[in-house]
C-alpha cells in the first residue's frame, strides 16, 4: 500500500469516526425533541408543536444516513438545511436564543456533505 493510499484510508476511518459521532448527537437531539422539555420553546417559535416532531424526525433520520455509506453525503446535506433553520430560529425567533451550537453543527455537516460529495453525485441519475 501507498503512503498516498495509507494517509486516504486513515483520512476516511476519521471522517467515519467524525460521522458516527455526529449521528449519535443527532439521535439524542431527536429523541429529546419528542420529550415535553422543549415544548415551551417551540411555543415561543409560534409554528405548532408539529414542527418540534418534524425536527425530531428529520434529526434521527439523518442520523441513520450518516451511517449508511451511499446516503452518508445525501443525510449530511439534509442536516445542514435544518441546522440553517436552527441557526435562522434561534437569532431571530427565539429571545435569548443560543446559535452556537447549531452554527457549528451546520459546519460540521457541510463538512461531512462535501468530503462525502462522491456518495451524492452517485445518486444522480447516470452517475452510477
Amino acid at each position: 500500500m501507498s503512503d498516498r493510499t495509507a494517509v486516504a484510508r486513515v483520512g476516511d476511518v476519521a471522517l467515519w469516526v467524525v460521522q458516527a459521532a455526529v449521528a449519535a448527537y443527532f439521535v439524542y437531539s431527536g429523541v429529546m425533541l419528542f420529550g415535553d422539555g422543549l415544548v415551551g420553546k417551540f411555543e415561543e417559535i409560534g409554528f405548532g408543536q408539529w414542527l418540534r416532531y418534524l425536527t425530531g424526525v428529520l434529526e434521527i433520520a439523518g442520523a441513520i444516513g450518516l451511517v449508511i455509506p451511499p446516503l452518508c453525503g445525501l443525510a449530511a446535506l439534509g442536516l445542514a438545511g435544518v441546522m440553517v433553520g436552527a441557526v435562522a430560529t434561534e437569532l431571530f425567533l427565539v429571545e435569548n436564543g443560543g446559535p452556537v451550537l447549531p452554527a457549528i453543527l451546520l459546519a460540521i455537516t457541510l463538512a461531512i456533505a462535501w468530503l462525502r460529495r462522491d456518495t451524492i453525485l452517485a445518486l444522480l441519475p447516470g452517475r452510477r
